[in-house]
């Protein structure tokens, strides 16, 4: 069996795309720590916000620019782990990290606070997240994306944003932007999961390898040239993806989609336990203060 060092260092690190998030994670630092006296009403960034925001780059990049995203390109559940990454677990630990008064500044710009409110709307938000991730896993657009490098990078970016979307009426830290009370919270996990059950269902019984990505040695050959190199590819003299796998391709489809399924299980059932707490720990307040009222009446107000 081939090891991936074959493919060489760029090809393994993306040091391009490190670089990016480089630069993109200390502009956040200085503009949250030296500049952030430029900007009223703002606060000192905590080392459990800092530590968040470096988690999710540090995240972003294991799974898009380290070895990982090439075994995505080999085997079809490392890519369900790298969406699974990308869409459930990133987003939530970014929206944690941005302190509050960042998130005010950018809606605060009248465009994007027009376009933020629209598209995080509970409603618009499942449809469009779930919309756009299954309409990807639909396996002749699937195909497509994967063997155009600009399609490819757009169409993480959309998903990342729209995961982003759809998590925010969840657990945005905005008092002024909540949206959803506990139960209504605990009825948008439930449809959040249902939604995306289609798409892995489709992929975990389906009777034949579906995508040509990892069946097609073509296709694979086309959207390997355009992860590695085309010269870098060539010169290997590589038939397709067994040579790094001793699993089968539908077996290997199938546990992507089991594995997809998993995950979102897990996350969807630690955010659950998360929204009862909340709500009971709200509930509970509420309860006591009522009761001090009771009990000492020049209390209310």
């Amino acid at each position: 069996m081939l090891t991936l060092d074959i493919f060489g260092f760029k090809a393994l690190w993306s040091p391009y795309f490190l670089l990016i998030l480089a630069v993109l994670t200390a502009g956040f630092f200085i503009l949250t720590t030296k500049f952030r006296s430029l900007f009223p009403d703002s606060e000192p960034l905590t080392k459990k916000q800092g530590a968040l925001f470096l988690l999710s780059m540090i995240l972003l990049y294991a799974i898009k620019g380290s070895p990982i995203d090439l075994l995505a390109h080999l085997m079809f559940w490392m890519h369900m782990i790298q969406m699974a990454a990308l869409v459930l677990i990133v987003p939530v630990i970014f929206i944690f990290g941005v302190p509050n008064w960042v998130w005010r500044k950018v809606l605060r710009v009248r465009i994007v606070s027009s376009l933020f409110k629209f598209f995080t709307k509970p409603l618009m938000a499942l449809v469009l997240f779930n919309g756009f991730f299954s309409f990807y896993h639909v396996p002749l657009i699937f195909d497509h994306v994967m063997q155009n490098i600009w399609l490819h990078a757009g169409y993480s970016v959309l998903l990342f944003t729209v995961a982003i979307f759809m998590w925010w009426p969840l657990i945005n830290p905005l008092p002024e932007h909540q949206t959803l009370s506990g139960i209504k919270k605990v009825g948008y996990i439930f449809a959040d999961g249902i939604l995306l059950t289609p798409a892995c269902a489709l992929i975990i019984f389906a009777d034949n390898p579906i995508y040509a990505t990892y069946s097609d040695p073509h296709v694979w050959g086309q959207v390997m040239s355009l992860c590695v190199g085309t010269a870098n590819f060539d010169s290997l003299n590589l038939s397709g993806p067994e040579l790094f796998s001793s699993m089968s391709i539908i077996d290997d489809q199938r546990l992507g989609g089991v594995i997809m399924k998993i995950i979102q299980e897990v996350i969807y059932g630690v955010m659950l336990g998360h929204v009862f707490f909340d709500w009971y720990r709200k509930d509970q307040a509420e309860s006591e203060r009522e009761m001090k009222q009771s009990l000492n009446p020049s209390l209310i107000k």
